[in-house]
């Protein structure tokens, strides 16, 4: 550890909290990843072709879910609705998995878990790092966010591990009692994490005090301000290639295994190669090469990776490059891309961290995996091959670059108050 700390140059009072973050992330996605390769097994039980319909019933009920989250975080303060929404997501999985496990309407049951796991792996991220923004500053967030990042890349190693090995054996009641409990130690991670560090306010008064303003606050903050509608075209880009080569990745792996165990250890496979890659990354490159490049650089990464999946998947359409290609850019996108963006969150308002945040990574992220998923059915339909789409959204590419560096401008503007690092934790 003596040597972990100087390399990310972490203060003698950043180190429990920086530990609990680590913690706190690990316990988060690994609880997802127990339940990610479930998920994508059984939403290609209707076929790939019908994948476009489970993402737009995603987005609609994401419509449905953002005023709730507006309510509570606007009558509640942080300290209550976080633990709410986890345990509410841990009771959900309990259900789920007895449902499955018992063959209850498995078509239908299955396109629920897909559209509903779709929906709270957002929620439960989001709200993570709206805290993690909270409680660590911009030159704090540049130093240890990455490092903190890694934990929930190491939870991404142990879920889908657990997942392939439990699912053939136990089940999926077993993986949905595991995901609940690692929420539930999320939850004790997240009140020891309050009890370490002071909200950017530096108030503790404000821990316990409700935010106010409308459900609908997120979307009218957003509106009001450049860089926040900055961060959804961000967003709207990411989705877009995410989503055109998630639809690519599920013809091929539905036309290349034809059960869901195969399917599932596939996913599984695929999920433990972007962990390795992530871990490794974060633990070494992270925070030196966004010091090295910036935060603009560092975003930069993710069109630039984008492409070339989109390249290798395009002119080698098999499960091997399927593998390789979405995994090399979903680690650069979770262990470069991911930090920086979270640096960008780090000079808004405590409001727009917590609710314009909330809406931009769940509305405007499964917004734009519906119309993506349009797009892609719509251009399958008209004999459009992958090759082709590739090119449709190579112009896209700069236009994204350029809005990497222009966020990065806006944020470095916007912490200069913020130079002086906060020794408080």
């Amino acid at each position: 550890m003596p040597g972990v700390e100087k390399w990310l140059n972490v203060l003698p009072s950043e180190r429990a909290a920086l530990m609990l973050g680590f913690a706190f992330h690990f316990c988060v996605l690994a609880s997802y990843y127990l339940v990610r390769p479930l998920r994508d097994a059984l939403g290609l039980e209707g076929g790939a072709g019908q994948l476009q319909w489970l993402f737009t019933a995603t987005f609609v009920v994401m419509l449905l879910m953002v005023p709730v989250f507006g309510t509570l975080a606007s009558r509640l303060p942080a300290t209550r609705f976080v633990p709410l929404i986890y345990r509410f997501i841990a009771l959900s999985m309990l259900l789920f998995g007895l449902l499955i496990a018992n063959h209850i309407a498995p078509v239908a049951v299955g396109r629920v878990f897909f559209v509903w796991i779709s929906i709270y792996n957002l929620f439960i991220v989001s709200i993570f790092w709206s805290v993690l923004v909270d409680r660590f500053s911009s030159e704090q967030g540049r130093r240890l966010f990455g490092f903190i990042a890694a934990g929930g890349t190491l939870g991404t190693f142990i879920g889908p591990l657990l997942a392939a090995s439990m699912v053939g054996r136990l089940g999926p009641v077993a993986l949905t009692v595991a995901a609940a409990a690692l929420l539930e130690i999320a939850v004790r991670c997240y009140r020891a994490l309050l009890s370490r560090t002071r909200s950017q306010s530096g108030s503790l008064v404000l821990d316990e005090r409700r935010m106010g303003g409308s459900i609908l606050a997120g979307v009218t903050l957003i509106l009001r301000s450049p860089y926040l509608l900055g961060l959804v075209a961000f967003m709207l880009l990411h989705t877009s290639a995410a989503t055109l080569l998630y639809f690519e990745q599920g013809r091929i792996v539905a036309g290349s295994y034809a059960d869901v165990g195969s399917r599932t250890q596939f996913f599984a496979v695929v999920d433990l190669l972007v962990s390795a890659l992530t871990l490794i990354c974060q633990l070494l490159l992270t925070a030196p090469l966004i010091r090295l490049i910036g935060v603009g650089g560092a975003l930069a990464a993710l069109p630039v990776a984008a492409m070339a999946a989109f390249a290798a998947m395009a002119l080698a359409p098999v499960p091997t490059t399927v593998a390789l290609a979405q995994g090399l850019r979903r680690a650069v996108e979770f262990a470069i891309v991911r930090p920086a963006r979270e640096v960008l969150w780090t000079v808004v308002s405590r409001e727009e961290k917590y609710k314009a945040k909330n809406v931009i990574e769940t509305l405007v992220y499964r917004g734009g995996d519906a119309a993506s998923g349009w797009l892609s059915a719509g251009l399958a339909a008209m004999g459009a091959g992958f090759a082709l789409v590739s090119l449709f959204v190579l112009p896209f590419a700069g236009a994204w670059g350029w809005l990497c560096f222009w966020l990065a401008r806006r944020q470095a503007q916007q912490a200069q108050p913020d130079r002086l690092v906060r020794n408080d934790l």
